[in-house]
């Protein structure tokens, strides 16, 4: 009688394994592994794509002529990527310090409201110069944020209450407080928005010199993104260059050895939340002054947690926030335009998911080791 052996399962020759990095990386490495994320989320939304019925590289080509076709399309990405960009400067410097402040939404509409009372109350006189009207309005927009900043800081720093709870709670209230505003104050007619603000409020647009220079026709770019130019420069010059921006990065490194060396992390929590809600601030300041021209509901499609991917997508660098912006910017544009609408959304998921995914590469090494019998 014979017998037969039992079957060897099936074995891969390798196994795969982490081991925690001791050694610094390359410069080059985290910049490679977000290009490879993205690439990699924008794989799999075509694979999805494509598993439904839809056609990945007309999808493609779709995309790109709709928001880098033309200076005019590129306009309108440049437009949406100009609250994104000043919203992700507010996300990398909190999350510089390890705090995480999710209300960046909220802080958003308070600027936004903060800015439209120097119109609607008049906070100025009517009559008053443009230029006195849009620098009060960036001082309020800034101050509004900030305010709206400061309360989860402070919160924070005294009583150590978790800031993400609180920033998140405080953007709902921000938007219910700007809806009792618009709905019942401030309606225009009944509608869900107030009156337009005379011309003096209006950030100039290059449209608006169409006569003089023809290439500008069509062209709704805002002076928005000078400001979100400028304020990068400064982050970036805080961050990098200042002994404040020092501390920032010693308190979100080790809390215990910047307080041993007499730091005052209270302080900072307060002061980095307020200049956070500031910058998310001003966004909302851009907003109503270049884009609506109003204070309106739903003025935001969501940019303060947008500002979150932006910020993470960017590590936190200044200058890298303004590319990634437009990147998304570019998402918000051919989400109008693409359908099915939800495309847009899930690529920003999928881009999400793999950044966060991507970040076990920069604290461990992946290791193949060969099997042997």
């Amino acid at each position: 009688m014979t017998t037969i052996a039992p079957s060897k399962r099936f074995q891969l020759p390798y196994t795969i394994s982490l081991e925690k990095r001791v050694e610094d990386y390359p410069k080059w490495f985290p910049p490679a592994i977000t290009i490879g994320a993205v690439l990699i989320a924008f794989l799999i939304s075509g694979i999805i794509l494509k598993l439904i019925g839809g056609e990945p590289l007309r999808v493609a080509s779709f995309f790109y002529e709709a928001t880098f076709g033309s200076w005019a399309v590129f306009s309108d990405t440049l437009v949406k990527a100009t609250p994104l960009i000043m919203v992700g400067l507010a996300c990398a410097i909190a999350f510089r310090m390890k705090l995480w402040n999710i209300g960046a939404e909220g802080q958003f509409y308070l600027g936004a409201f903060a800015a439209s009372l120097v119109v609607l109350v008049p906070l100025v006189p009517p009559e008053s110069p443009k230029v006195v009207i849009i620098g009060a309005m960036i001082i309020m927009g800034m101050i509004g944020g900030a305010v709206w900043g400061f309360i989860p800081g402070f919160l924070k720093a005294r009583f150590q209450v978790n800031e993400i709870i609180t920033t998140l709670m405080l953007n709902y209230i921000a938007i219910s407080w700007n809806n009792f505003w618009i709905f019942d104050r401030w309606s225009d007619a009944g509608f869900q928005m107030t009156p337009t603000f005379d011309k003096s409020a209006w950030l100039p647009r290059l449209a608006d010199y169409a006569r003089e220079y023809k290439m500008f026709s069509g062209i709704t770019l805002h002076l928005g993104v000078v400001f979100g130019i400028i304020a990068a420069g400064i982050m970036w010059w805080i961050l990098e260059r200042s002994s404040w921006g020092y501390e920032i990065k010693l308190i979100g490194d080790n809390p215990n050895a910047a307080k041993y060396a007499g730091i005052n992390i209270a302080r900072n929590i307060v002061l980095v939340m307020m200049v956070s809600g500031a910058l998310a601030g001003l966004a909302g300041m851009s907003e109503v002054t270049g884009v609506v021209h109003r204070l309106q509901e739903r003025i935001s499609p969501g940019y303060g947690f947008t500002g979150i991917i932006v910020a993470w997508l960017a590590k936190l660098n200044p200058f890298t926030v303004i590319l990634v912006s437009i990147l998304f910017g570019a998402l918000i544009v051919a989400g109008r335009e693409i359908q099915p609408s939800g495309l847009a959304l899930m690529l920003q998921g999928f881009i999400l998911f793999m950044i966060i995914s991507s970040d076990v590469l920069l604290r461990y090494k992946v290791r193949l080791t060969r099997q042997t019998a």
